[in-house]
């Protein structure tokens, strides 16, 4: 009798739990965890509008160098928001690169709620199409990143947009909402009698799997050996299934650690992936990338302005708009595959990985 109790409270449980709860996916937080301009960055608050009207936030961190080489448009995973994501990225900036980066609705500053995937891709396309826009940007170098279930938005962003980027970094991908949906509940052995649920329960529109196929473009992948999130399994069945050309690098920990935790390592690769990538690209962007200039606080050429703070961490920045919007102060391609020496690398050993949900 018990154990029929227990097995029909588990029953719902795990009904309620992944029934198209695309709640699931996603765990966001309005709290501003840090000011990039606290780490001596410059970030440049923008707002921008999703298809059906939603509001969404924000920030563009402009290239600190001569010559600007590309722009990173960045797609971050399910939890917190953009304020606890950016320093994965954020860095490049100091090497020549703009980055972009946003918040899907629910998330932040953005307005609306969480828990729509049609919603979130909604804001990935809107995102995308706004960073084309923005002044500095040539859009024949633009590099799509996404973390953790950021993946799955900026796969979704490309396919569904139909630009074609100059190359796209997966870090912490996955191959399907219902395969990391059995990966969750395969973690314990008393939700082992409900592995069927996804199967029924969890809608697989916009999966990686499907929008990876359409993607051209050279593509990284980037996935822990170790990871307890998102099953490195899961990242290598969707590397399998993209098409060339493309790379997949190993990390010994973690989730979505290679620029931070794992950054002395795998930070360097990454610009010399990019110089690869990016070096039949035409034209460099010098002729139009825009600062903040702080007196007045307006947008100018970058040639216009002096150059300042040449002792900036090696990360950052001050502060910052970008276009017509408000400032708010706030390995090589084509190669299949190739592993990692994870030799003079960190031990993470002691390191905890924060879980929010699925993904984080």
């Amino acid at each position: 009798m018990k154990k029929n109790i227990l097995l029909n409270f588990l029953l719902c449980f795990c009904t309620l739990f992944l029934t198209g709860c695309t709640h699931l996916f996603f765990a966001p937080t309005r709290y501003a965890y840090s000011n990039p301009a606290d780490e001596g960055y410059i970030d440049e608050a923008f707002t921008f509008e999703s298809k059906d009207g939603t509001k969404l936030t924000g920030m563009f961190f402009p290239s600190r160098t001569a010559v600007t080489k590309g722009t990173v448009v960045h797609f971050h995973g399910n939890g917190q928001n953009m304020t606890s994501h950016y320093r994965s990225i954020a860095w490049i900036a100091a090497h020549g690169y703009n980055v972009v980066t946003f918040d899907y609705r629910g998330y932040g500053a953005s307005g609306g709620r969480a828990g729509s995937l049609p919603g979130a891709v909604l804001d990935s396309v809107a995102a995308l199409q706004t960073a084309l826009d923005l002044p500095g940007v040539n859009v024949d170098k633009v590099i799509v990143y996404g973390q953790s279930l950021g993946t799955a938005m900026a796969l979704a962003a490309v396919a569904e947009s139909g630009f074609e980027p100059a190359a796209v970094i997966l870090e912490g991908s996955f191959y399907s909402y219902k395969g990391e949906a059995r990966a969750v509940l395969a973690k314990h052995w008393i939700t082992w009698p409900f592995l069927w649920l996804p199967t029924v329960a969890i809608s697989d529109k916009f999966a990686p799997k499907d929008e990876i196929k359409h993607i051209k473009a050279p593509k990284l992948f980037i996935h822990s050996v170790k990871d307890t999130l998102v099953p490195y399994s899961q990242g290598k069945k969707l590397y399998k299934a993209a098409p060339e050309p493309k790379l997949f690098w190993d990390v010994p920990a973690g989730h979505v650690e290679a620029f931070t935790f794992y950054g002395n390592y795998f930070s360097p690769r990454l610009l010399e992936y990019l110089d690869k990538v990016l070096k039949n690209k035409p034209g460099a962007e010098d002729s139009n990338v825009y600062l903040i200039d702080e007196p007045t606080r307006t947008m100018k050429l970058k040639s216009s302005l002096e150059e300042k703070d040449n002792n900036m961490p090696g990360t950052g920045m001050q502060n910052g708009t970008a276009g017509n919007t408000t400032v708010n102060n706030a390995g090589e391609a084509g190669v299949k595959q190739t592993g990692t020496d994870f030799e003079d690398i960190p031990n993470m050993s002691d390191r905890q990985t924060e879980e929010t949900g699925v993904f984080r």
